[in-house]
């Protein structure tokens, strides 16, 4: 957030360093509500002048209304306060509705944009960004610039009216009282600031101190992490470690705590200090110049509004560069490009068959070092393809191709003679299905697991998928069904479990394509035979890409695709593999299962 008080944070100002932006840029966002902000900010000026009236109405009263017992000058002129008071009251009550709905609807065009920007970027973003990075930014930054919009600008204006006008009202007042003020005003500022600087050092550790200890709940209390310690033994070390952690963060505290009664103290000081010296400038014959006691009182209650609104503005330059940081941060998700997108003019797949090919196909990573190399495969429609090979002999990266998780670096992938990037993702995504061995499950119940997958299923859509992946008997079993909740990561589930749940919400969208991933790789024998059957039930009449890890699975195959190092370096049937005594002979002659 904007930090009141202090210089910037270097951190903001490597940022802005790093990635610029323009005031331009900001205000773009702005433009849409061109007319509510230029009434907010109508508004804070018009509450700062007429709030400037109170000091003048106090003079009235003590120096007219009262010696002269004129009853009816007191009467108008106490009316005057409390219209004062209603007045700006009410001001602020539709200033803060309009900045507010502005600075909302800011926001809500952020939030959606970057993760709407977000979900088109493609996995090599999610693998080299940290999720906790991405959630602050789409959280926390965007919503920290609300603070930019509901009070930095509008402290901003404020305080510059309330300035001005305090200072231009106590000049008419008295020109004598002003120069003190002047001459009294900078000391006292430079000692609250300097106080404000070491409480800023001393929180900026303190929050860092918070962060890590958040960082250790965390991964210490989450579900995988308690598993992993209580495996390995190392709850007394991490326990120790957040005692410690705690134990930093108490001191931090404790001198936190007494900057903050130090600033507190240096402006009581000034708030009682200035006053004073006004007083005893007022009382002194050489320096009064006859002034009057309403006068007087009228000029110390405007001196004590003109504090803080100074040292707001004086603060503006750190406020900006923080603010502006916060924008460079989100316009840095918003900026980046997106790899894979849909087409200009995206081909429709009305009749799919489901015949794939790749075709000369070359991919890269990082640009140099090639993970596939002049791949040719056919898989003709409602085939089945099992992928073998060592582990990073370009497997899943081939896989990956057919649903476009990746793009080709040379080459192309069609299915039914169209280049999937040709298709729109949607379209492409209803085309091809995707079963892993990683299966991720949503927080929420069974029900709406599936339906995730087929927004307008109906129940019983959702409950003959689960037949088909033979998972409904074990949902059936529970107390709440097809409503329980799955928990955190499906932790509730075994592994098979979760991996029919996932063939399940496959079978919901019906693709006519289906790459399964490794699907079985983790399971035990009994469960994966289980799962196996699913699979069985799901590739009927379906083109079907396995990455084989048992050889059964391979045996099965109506074509086995042998990969090393990113090149196919066999193809056929089983027999035929075997027949032709090369490596996949190899392979089924020495082991039961292909290495994954």
């Amino acid at each position: 957030m904007p930090r009141p008080e202090g210089r910037p944070d270097p951190a903001d100002e490597t940022q802005l360093e790093r990635s610029p932006v323009s005031l331009r840029r900001v205000l773009a966002l702005f433009a849409p509500h061109r007319f509510q902000v230029g009434t907010v900010m109508a508004l804070i000026v018009l509450s700062s002048l007429i709030a400037l009236s109170t000091p003048f109405l106090v003079r009235t009263v003590i120096d007219d209304a009262l010696p002269h017992a004129d009853v009816r000058l007191l009467a108008w002129a106490v009316a005057g306060m409390v219209a004062v008071a209603a007045s700006t009251a009410l001001l602020g009550v539709v200033q803060t509705w309009l900045s507010t709905t502005v600075g909302q609807k800011v926001m809500h065009g952020l939030r959606t944009s970057v993760f709407t920007h977000l979900q088109r970027q493609s996995l090599g973003f999610f693998t080299r960004t940290r999720g906790g990075e991405v959630q602050s930014r789409l959280t926390n930054d965007i919503g920290s610039m609300q603070s930019v919009v509901t009070s930095a600008a509008t402290s901003l204006a404020s305080n510059a009216t309330t300035v001005v006008g305090t200072v231009v009202a106590m000049a008419a007042l008295s020109w004598r009282l002003s120069l003190l003020s002047l001459v009294v005003l900078p000391p006292a500022i430079w000692l609250t600031r300097k106080v404000a600087l070491m409480r800023r050092e001393v929180t900026g550790e303190r929050q860092r101190r918070m962060a890590d200890m958040q960082t250790q709940v965390e991964e210490g209390l989450s579900i995988s992490g308690v598993q992993l310690g209580k495996t390995l033994g190392t709850g007394p070390a991490q326990s120790q470690r957040f005692a410690r952690t705690s134990e930093e963060l108490v001191a931090l505290e404790v001198r936190s705590q007494l900057a903050g009664r130090w600033r507190m103290a240096s402006m009581s000081i000034v708030f009682a200090g200035i006053p004073a010296l006004i007083y005893l400038v007022a009382g002194l014959p050489a320096t009064s110049g006859g002034m009057t006691i309403g006068t007087l009182v009228a000029f110390t209650a405007l001196q004590g509004t003109l504090f803080r609104p100074l040292m707001g503005l004086l603060d503006v330059g750190g406020q900006l560069i923080t603010s502006m940081a916060l924008f460079s941060r989100v316009f840095e998700y918003l900026d980046l490009p997106v790899d894979i997108d849909d087409p200009a003019e995206p081909v429709a797949l009305p009749h799919v068959r489901g015949e794939v090919r790749l075709e000369h196909v070359g991919f890269s990573y990082d640009g140099a070092r090639a993970a596939l190399t002049d791949v040719d495969l056919v898989v003709p429609a409602g085939s089945t393809l099992a992928l073998v090979g060592e582990t990073g002999s370009g497997k899943s990266t081939l896989a990956s191709l057919v649903s476009r998780l990746n793009d080709v670096t040379t080459g192309r992938v069609t299915i039914d003679g169209v280049d999937v990037r040709d298709l729109s993702l949607a379209e492409l995504a209803r085309v091809v299905g995707v079963v892993s061995q990683e299966t991720y499950l949503l927080h929420t119940t069974i029900r709406e697991n599936l339906r995730y997958a087929k927004p307008d299923a109906t129940d019983a859509d959702i409950e003959q998928a689960a037949r088909r992946a033979q998972v409904h008997q074990v949902i059936a079993a529970l107390p709440d069904g097809y409503d329980t909740m799955v928990g955190a990561r499906g932790h509730r589930f075994s592994g098979g479990e979760k991996q029919r749940l996932a063939i399940a919400r496959t079978l919901l969208r019906d693709p006519r394509v289906l790459v399964l991933d490794e699907a079985t790789s983790a399971l035990d024998n009994e469960t994966e035979r289980a799962v196996q059957a699913a699979l069985d039930e799901v590739a009927r009449g379906r083109t079907t890409i396995t990455i084989a890890h048992r050889l059964s699975t391979v045996r099965d195959a109506d074509t086995i695709a042998v990969l090393d190092a990113g090149r196919v370096v066999e193809q056929g049937s089983h027999d035929e593999l075997v027949a032709r005594g090369g490596r996949y002979a190899l392979l089924a002659g020495g082991t039961a299962a292909v290495p994954a």
